[in-house]
């Protein structure tokens, strides 16, 4: 049975198509759920809406109760850390992170950063060993496949891979290196653009995110999610 963590990182609360002032992104992540669902109704899924309830940033107090040793932490440091606890303890039980976020000032939602930065996290997530200098760091969400599809809506155009904007795009590349580093490496990306200009080509763009989300379901359903695809997809 499948369990699919859902984030929904947009501070537009509903969907485009159905709410006035929807979001494209979130369209896109209920999508792919009710699609997962349709064809595997034993699926699970939990929803964190980070954009409508965001994560606490870190601070002084967090940095230091996260850095202290296990056994050298005092009782006030684990109320400090319980959040990010549950949000780890979220990822870590997913087997698809389905994350909907729009592109917001060439990166992500500061909602969304807050979530990546409380987990990712030393002794949780990832392990720090200075004895091997040239490769120190172990990602502990490698213990099995997990899928993260980032699923994003684009005012403009041209920010995808090989598009003439598409250095100025630092959401799905900041999104994929922090994935990767604990471990999360089967990324897949569907985006929509043009949505400042909206009109037909916002219609075209909708139209085919949500064919390619569509055929992403299905071929992730078909996998074993057991090493037969390839670690990384456009």
């Amino acid at each position: 049975m499948t369990h699919i963590l859902q984030l929904d990182a947009s501070a537009r609360p509903g969907l485009a198509g159905t709410d006035e002032h929807g979001s494209l992104s979130r369209r896109l992540s209920q999508r792919f759920v009710t699609g997962w669902q349709a064809r595997q109704p034993d699926a699970t899924v939990t929803h964190r809406d980070v954009g409508g309830t965001p994560p606490s940033f870190i601070d002084q107090r967090w940095i230091q109760a996260a850095f202290t040793p296990p056994e050298r932490q005092e009782p006030w440091m684990a109320e400090v850390l319980a959040e990010s606890d549950r949000l780890i303890d979220e990822l870590m039980a997913a087997d698809v992170v389905v994350i909907g976020a729009p592109l917001y000032n060439f990166g992500m939602p500061a909602a969304l950063k807050a979530w990546v930065d409380l987990v990712v996290r030393m002794g949780r997530t990832v392990d720090f060993d200075p004895s091997r200098p040239d490769d120190p760091f172990t990602p502990l969400l490698a213990d099995r496949p997990r899928h993260a599809i980032i699923l994003s809506s684009r005012g403009g155009a041209g920010f995808g891979p090989g598009g003439e904007l598409a250095h100025m795009n630092h959401l799905e590349p900041g999104l994929a290196t922090a994935l990767e580093f604990i471990g999360i490496t089967r990324i897949h990306r569907v985006a929509i653009e043009h949505q400042e200009e909206g009109g037909e080509r916002l219609a075209a763009s909708l139209a085919e995110a949500e064919r390619r989300v569509d055929a992403l379901t299905g071929r992730l359903q078909e996998l074993s999610l057991a090493h037969r695809e390839p670690a990384v997809t456009a």
